[in-house]
Order: structure tokens, then C-alpha cells, then sequence
């Protein structure tokens, strides 16, 4: 049985980092390249990061019913097609998606055992600092993906598990803790000493053992009232 996992993250939270790093660690896994309108960014490679199509084709295939979900952000079309679902189950691997919170509500509305993730930033400056070493966006384009990031933190109550990205080590066995835990669940093995040692972590991120750590978090998203408001 196949089972889906669902990242999904603000932009500069560093979900391709962590994406990237886990694939290399946790066997069995196969990953998602999504389908973009938008022109290859740096060093981006068709194929590699995502598949670079025009417009039209894009059209076409949502017309075809190509895609598990598809999403338009910021005036560019996002994809994942059904094809990657359908490789992992034939070979009976495990699929990884990196969409966002509008993918990843679809996902869950077609695939409802499908194991969500939403990464978060440490707060809201970490994010902005973030953003701006990237070097690749304007202030324009950093302060929409600020307001953005804001409006997808808001949804983070639909997800199984929350990790929050402020140690890049920790991160990245936390989120391998969640997907061999996950595996574990559904295979019903017989746990071993590291298999319940990566459960108990993978538990500590559950969303409702992590409410209360999240609290200063959301609040560094929210603006700040002005002189004499309400």
C-alpha cells in the first residue's frame, strides 16, 4: 500500500532543503516534480526542480484530467499530475508531494489517509531574513510572499504534523522520523528499539502536542496595532 505524504511550507522556510535531504535518507521513496507555467529560475533545470511547460499544454492537461491538483499562484499554474501516484503504487513505494496549502486541500479531499506536513518558519523575521539572503526576489516580491506566508500559517490547524524549521539538523530527523513512523503504522511491524525511539519523536510534533509552542510564532505574523488602535 502506498502511502502520500503532503509538505507544504511558506515560501523560504526551507522545505527543499529538508525535501531534498530526506529523499536521500528514507528508502522506497518516490517524489513528485511538479508542473509550472513560470520561466526556470538561477539554476533550475526542467525536469529536475519542475517540469517548465507553457501555458497551454498546462490547459491541456487540466482538460485531460491530468493532475491530482493544480493551483494558480501568483499568475503562475502549479501541478502535480497523476502519473507519479500511479509509478509509486505500481511499485509499491511510498510518494512524496511538495504543494501548497491550496494543492495540499485537494490532495487531502481526493487521498483522505494522506499524511500531512506543514513546515514552519521559527517566526516571522527568521522568514524575512530568509527571504532576503536568497537574493532572488525584489522587495515587492519579498514583502507578497511575506503577506502570502501569513495566510498560509493560518491554515496550519488542517495538518497531522507541524515542524518547526529553526535547526536544520533537527529538522531533517524529525522529518524522517515522521514518514518512518508513518510506515511503521501502516505495515504493523514489530517496532524496534530505534523504530519506537522515532516514534516518540515523530509524536512530539503532532499537531496537538505542538499548539502551545506555535502560540509566539503566529504571534510574530500578526501586524502589530497601530498608536491608539484597537
Amino acid at each position: 500500500m502506498t502511502t502520500v505524504y503532503i509538505i507544504s511550507a511558506p515560501s523560504g522556510s526551507g522545505k527543499s532543503t529538508l525535501v531534498n535531504e530526506v529523499r536521500k535518507q528514507v528508502p522506497e521513496l518516490d517524489f513528485s516534480i511538479s508542473y509550472t507555467t513560470r520561466e526556470p529560475r538561477g539554476s533550475e533545470r526542467n525536469g529536475c526542480e519542475y517540469f517548465f511547460v507553457p501555458r497551454g499544454e498546462f490547459e491541456r492537461m487540466v482538460e485531460n484530467d491530468k493532475f491530482l491538483e493544480y493551483a494558480d499562484v501568483f499568475g503562475n499554474c502549479y501541478g502535480t499530475a497523476r502519473r507519479f501516484l500511479d509509478e509509486a503504487k505500481r511499485k509499491g513505494r511510498d510518494l512524496l508531494l511538495d504543494i501548497d496549502v491550496q494543492g495540499a486541500e485537494q490532495i487531502k479531499r481526493k487521498i483522505p489517509e494522506a499524511v500531512s506536513i506543514f513546515i514552519m518558519p521559527p517566526d516571522r523575521k527568521s522568514l524575512e531574513f530568509r527571504l532576503r539572503n536568497r537574493g532572488q526576489d525584489s522587495e515587492n516580491v519579498i514583502q507578497r510572499r511575506l503577506a502570502t506566508a501569513s495566510r498560509e500559517i493560518e491554515n496550519y490547524g488542517k495538518y497531522d504534523y507541524i515542524l518547526v524549521n529553526d535547526r536544520l539538523e533537527d529538522s531533517i530527523d524529525l522529518l524522517k522520523s515522521i514518514l518512518l513512523a508513518e510506515r511503521l503504522k501502516r505495515t504493523g511491524a514489530q517496532p524496534s528499539a530505534d523504530d519506537d525511539t522515532r516514534v516518540a519523536k515523530a509524536e512530539r510534533c503532532r499537531l496537538e502536542n505542538v499548539r502551545d509552542r506555535l502560540q509566539p510564532i503566529l504571534a510574530s505574523f500578526v501586524p502589530a496595532a497601530a498608536p491608539g488602535g484597537r
